[in-house]
């Protein structure tokens, strides 16, 4: 099957761009000597290419991030940390962590909203070779538990928020030897506050300035679990490397420097940006692409309690934010809002996105209305965030693309038989490489063996690739409904649906939202005799879900719904129960 959706450019360009050949410019940018020169690395038993610069593990980008001293790292509201603080904040927490016993391969959980301390707590615990596992703030107290469960944490790190969720379940997880609370208005019996540990983050700069505690660090080491929905309906965890982190590094900082080459421009010297970070650090967009990033450059990171459009202005215009996006969601915000010419935007740069599909009339409507450049990327938990990175020009010119992936990666489309390549253009399955692919999922070899084949990952995800090796996502994993970043399975939510007592056919499908990209919607028949109606069908799946995946419209057919020979729902017959709802 060949694609045949139009990419044309959406805006005028320089008809003199592109002056570098993308081969030349990555040619150019790679050569012996240079910061983004290649090696060969052993990952696995497997030759692969690698960024020969790349930290070698997280404790040595934290080291390098203390290098930016009182720079700011982080900003939430009124609290402002600099790099120094930061690391004291780090140094301090490893050391607890290590007085604890907790050493390597151990791993911890945490859940906190996007505060200061989220990049400390990781940072201390992959700083000892333990694993971090980042859950989704998001979760209910029940999925929260899963995954502390199936993790096998010795201690939990939650804000106040969390652990309420979390209090009733607590006699559900007798492996957790340590409940650490942080944010809590008074003390909480059988937990330690974490500020008893570090203090607030007012108080990091007056820490002692010790040095982390020096561990032994492999680049292969295990860093991060962090979990992705899987078609069974259970979340399974993603067992990411050192070297998977310290990838993005070098692969976002290739991509920017590849807009230059292309121009035919001399690539400046890297500048910090400060950043409007509104994507929760629990993705990995946010963690392994931004937060790693910053890391190195000495880039300040902003974080909202939660999004609001109107505030986001003011915290630009204040701060001079030069980068923000996360979800095609966020753009659309402030592009429409009535009160935009109000406010001071003119120091954004860029505005890029991920994670959810975006009209190719966003791309335009960025770089006309705000001067700031779009960008996007391909990437999935699987492969630690960026594979892809698409921005400038070469977005301008390809508004449908993903982009071309970092000179590390390898992309190949495959027939069904999951082994043949496909000739350019022509759709089929999404397979890469490199070194930002993670080890495998956690305790789940089955799993793994499915998905991680020879050092390729198999995304699921249908698509094609054009002459120059640009990548363009046709359709995506099976069963899957991306709302504003987040990604719902479908098979579970049907699984809640089928536990009610009168539902006996269920097919969760995604409906397009114009800013969302599109949001989980169901399809049920009733068991005769029985009676359900929509409002009730989203309250016990709200009860047993986090809000973001319970469906917006449910739909009731009078007989079982529409299957192929192999049994299998024909959810695409579905979509035409809600052309009638607003927007359709």
């Amino acid at each position: 099957m060949t694609d045949t959706i139009s990419d044309q450019p959406l805006v005028a360009i320089d008809p003199a761009w592109p002056r570098v050949s993308l081969a030349d410019a990555t040619a150019a940018l790679t050569a012996p000597g240079s910061k983004f020169e290649m090696d060969m690395a052993t990952i696995r038993g497997i030759p692969t290419r690698v960024w020969k610069h790349a930290p070698a593990d997280l404790g040595v980008l934290l080291d390098l991030s203390r290098s930016h001293g009182d720079r700011l790292a982080t900003i939430l509201g009124d609290e402002r940390v600099s790099f120094e603080a930061q690391y004291r904040a780090v140094a301090a927490l490893a050391q607890a962590l290590v007085d604890r016993g907790v050493g390597k391969g151990d791993r911890i959980a945490f859940a906190t909203r996007n505060l200061p301390e989220w990049p400390v707590i990781f940072f201390a615990i992959v700083s000892i070779g333990a694993i971090a596992v980042p859950l989704n703030a998001w979760w209910t107290g029940d999925e929260l538990t899963y995954g502390i469960s199936d993790s096998g944490a010795r201690i939990v790190i939650v804000d106040a928020e969390r652990y309420d969720r979390l209090a009733a379940h607590r006699a559900d997880m007798p492996d957790v030897g340590e409940w650490i609370v942080t944010r809590a208005l008074t003390a909480i019996e059988g937990t330690t506050a974490l500020e008893a540990l570090i203090g607030r983050p007012a108080d990091w700069a007056a820490l002692a300035p010790r040095d982390r505690p020096p561990v032994a660090l492999a680049s292969d080491d295990p860093a991060t679990i962090f979990y992705t929905s899987g078609t069974t309906g259970h979340p399974k965890g993603a067992l990411g490397t050192h070297r998977n982190l310290a990838t993005n590094i070098l692969s976002g900082a290739f991509a920017a420097a590849r807009n230059f080459v292309r121009r035919g421009e001399p690539v400046p010297d890297p500048a910090p940006r400060t950043i409007l970070t509104v994507i929760p650090l629990f993705h990995v967009t946010a963690c392994s692409a931004t937060l790693m990033g910053s890391m190195a450059a000495g880039g300040t990171m902003i974080f909202m309690r939660k999004w609001d459009a109107v505030q986001a202005m003011r915290i630009i215009e204040r701060e001079r934010v030069n980068v923000t996006g996360g979800v095609p969601t966020i753009a659309w915000q402030l592009i429409e809002h009535p009160d935009r010419a109000q406010y001071d935007l003119s120091s954004l740069e860029a505005i890029s996105y991920g994670g959810a599909p975006s009209a190719p009339e966003l791309v335009k409507r960025i770089y006309e209305e705000f001067g700031a450049l779009p960008g996007n990327g391909w990437g999935m938990t699987e492969t630690m965030a960026t594979v892809t990175s698409h921005s400038a020009e070469d977005y301008l010119n390809r508004p449908t693309s993903a982009g071309p992936p970092v000179p590390v990666a390898d992309l190949e489309i495959r027939a069904d038989d999951g082994v043949t390549p496909l000739p350019t253009g022509t759709v089929g399955e999404l397979w890469a490489r490199g070194p930002m692919i993670v080890t495998g999922y956690w305790n789940k070899p089955q799993a793994t063996a499915e998905t991680f084949v020879g050092g390729w990952v198999r995304t699921g995800d249908l698509a094609r690739l054009d002459d120059e090796g640009f990548l363009y996502i046709v359709d995506r994993a099976k069963d899957m409904v991306l709302r504003g970043g987040e990604n719902i399975y479908s098979s579970e939510v049907e699984n809640r649906l089928y536990e009610h007592p009168a539902v006996t056919d269920a097919a969760v499908i995604g409906i397009p939202h114009r800013t969302l990209g599109e949001e989980p919607a169901a399809v049920v028949h009733l068991a005769p005799g029985t009676s359900a109606s929509e409002a009730e069908l989203q309250a016990w799946v709200r009860a047993r879900l986090a809000a973001f995946k319970v469906p917006v419209a449910i739909r009731f057919t009078e007989g079982t719904l529409p299957r192929n020979a192999n049994g299998k729902i024909l959810k695409k017959d579905l979509k035409t129960l809600f052309d009638d709802r607003p927007g359709a």
